[in-house]
């Protein structure tokens, strides 16, 4: 059945920003006192800070030393927007959308103002519709929160969309949901893990462009 909309997650997916992610957070939680590496924190980039600094650190992003690592975090990731660059046929994939009048919205689990930030630096600020962002809900992926807010704004049932993203925690938060969902291998977070049974992968948003008359 093709979707009557979208829904589009970001890091990862429209623009190749997961590794930057991981080396950010590494840095963070060193700032706070916790030594992990880079493959131990790549793997959850896809969750939102308040998943990671839980499953890391043990650390509640509500607690005082857990609002000081997500500031930190922010710290060691702003210098690296201007290098991170958008991933190859994003925008063909949005304005193929705009064209064939398929409604979409993005759904991150990035804070609003950064995720404006990445929009902006990917250049495809222009194209986006609507947004929703771990700003606008209490739990990020892989609770389905984002998504259901989403799912309000465009004022579909959650089997009429289609969930865009790139690791098993966009899956996980489209499988609560009820929201089906297609990944993308572009981010990288799939070769950390398999991609959920049943779910269509595709290798990047051009493929996606492509293929949207089969979806």
């Amino acid at each position: 059945m093709t979707p009557s909309a979208l829904i589009l997650d970001l890091d990862g997916t429209l623009i190749d920003s997961n590794d930057a992610h991981a080396r950010a957070w590494v840095a963070a939680l060193k700032d706070g006192g916790f030594e992990r590496t880079f493959e131990e924190v790549r793997p959850l980039i896809g969750m939102g800070g308040d998943g990671l600094l839980d499953t890391l650190a043990g650390v509640s992003d509500d607690s005082e030393q857990g609002q000081q690592m997500k500031e930190a975090w922010k710290r060691h990731f702003l210098p690296m927007v201007p290098q991170l660059q958008a991933m190859p046929g994003a925008r063909d994939l949005l304005e193929a959308l705009r064209e064939r009048g398929t409604p979409y919205i993005l759904g991150s689990s990035g804070e609003q103002e950064l995720t404006e930030a990445l929009l902006k630096q990917a250049g495809l600020q222009d194209l986006m519709t609507g947004m929703v962002t771990s700003s606008d809900v209490e739990r990020s992926k892989p609770h389905p929160d984002i998504l259901m807010v989403a799912l309000q704004k465009l004022n579909l049932n959650p089997d009429r969309a289609l969930m865009v993203g790139d690791t098993k925690y966009d899956a996980e938060a489209a499988r609560r949901a009820g929201v089906p969902c297609v990944l993308l291998s572009c981010g990288g977070s799939l070769e950390h893990g398999e991609a959920p049974d049943g779910v269509m992968v595709y290798p990047g948003p051009a493929g996606l462009a492509g293929a949207l008359d089969s979806l």
